[in-house]
């Protein structure tokens, strides 16, 4: 036993140094969102964590180590995210794409991930190749259309599959695979989007043409069904007016018949008035002509003027 009272206080307060030095070296924390190997001399160990012997610690909380010998490596345990760089690839048709993808994926299995990749470097690096090989190997047998439609899910659940096979190996599980941008390189979308334009434009002058075609045929149809229409109409009015002249000459013809007189009078009347007008009308007639009877007198002489 080492009796204190004959400590002095610098020994005393080395003691205290070397027990906290010791104490930082053997303590060490795993947070909510971390798991840990334990390396031993660069290399990793099994660790005793509780009760039980594991090649990983995924349980938070306060743990205890050999201090200088063994360290302790650090891996988030939630979801984290990749992006791929852009690749080129060749659809079925050929067709050069330029692809954009990013995927998200968990550390389920520590050991092999630091066995193999070391870091989030080293599994970004890996995952780049994987996609790469992964969007050749998909892409390459849909054609372009596939990316543009309802088809596009396919094939990214086929890349998805692809992928998490590949990156099971980096003790990495693969939770959701997503294609951001699909397209033609830069050259090509320019020259496809010029024969589109070109394409769209001859197909609007088709159509314009067609309508100018059409419009003149429902303006032809329109003018002779209205010239039609006119026509019936006329000869509709044309019918009613002689009917009711025939009518109106018939009830004249009836009632005159009765006092031929008073028609021949009224008949002459209405000459009168429509052939002798007080403004313009200048008449060279004899006194005794038949049409100015009526301006006799009473013993059926001619006036003396007219």
């Amino acid at each position: 036993m080492i009796d204190l009272k004959k400590l002095s206080p610098k020994q005393i307060g080395l003691g205290v140094a070397v027990l906290i030095i010791l104490a930082a070296n053997s303590l060490f924390i795993v947070g909510q969102t971390q798991q840990a190997i334990v390396i031993e001399f660069g290399r990793p160990v099994k660790f005793t964590d509780g009760d039980k012997e594991v090649s990983y610690i995924n349980t938070p909380g306060l743990k205890v180590k050999i201090p200088f010998i063994q360290d302790v490596v650090y891996f988030d345990n939630r979801i984290l995210d990749f992006e791929a760089t852009d690749k080129e690839t060749f659809d079925s048709e050929k067709k050069t794409l330029t692809v954009n993808a990013f995927a998200k994926y968990k550390i389920i299995d520590p050991l092999a991930f630091y066995e193999k990749v070391t870091d989030i470097a080293g599994i970004n690096s890996k995952l780049d190749k994987i996609f790469e090989a992964s969007l050749r190997d998909t892409i390459g047998e849909a054609p372009l259309k596939a990316m543009l439609t309802d088809q596009r899910k396919e094939v990214m659940h086929k890349i998805q599959e692809n992928v998490s096979t590949k990156a099971a190996d980096f003790g990495v599980e693969i939770k959701d695979v997503r294609i951001v941008r699909a397209d033609l390189p830069r050259e090509n979308s320019e020259a496809i989007f010029k024969r589109m334009f070109a394409d769209r434009n001859k197909e609007a002058r088709e159509y314009r043409a067609q309508g100018k075609e059409q419009s003149k045929v429902i303006i032809s149809t329109a003018m002779k069904e209205a010239t039609i229409i006119k026509a019936n109409a006329e000869k509709e009015s044309q019918t009613i007016r002689g009917d009711g002249d025939a009518l109106a000459s018939k009830i004249f013809s009836e009632a005159f018949s009765k006092d031929p007189d008073f028609y021949n009078f009224y008949r002459t009347m209405q000459a009168y008035r429509k052939g002798l007008k007080k403004e313009d009308t200048r008449a060279m007639l004899s006194s005794d002509s038949e049409f100015m009877k009526y301006f006799w007198d009473s013993e059926g002489r001619a006036p003396n003027k007219h």
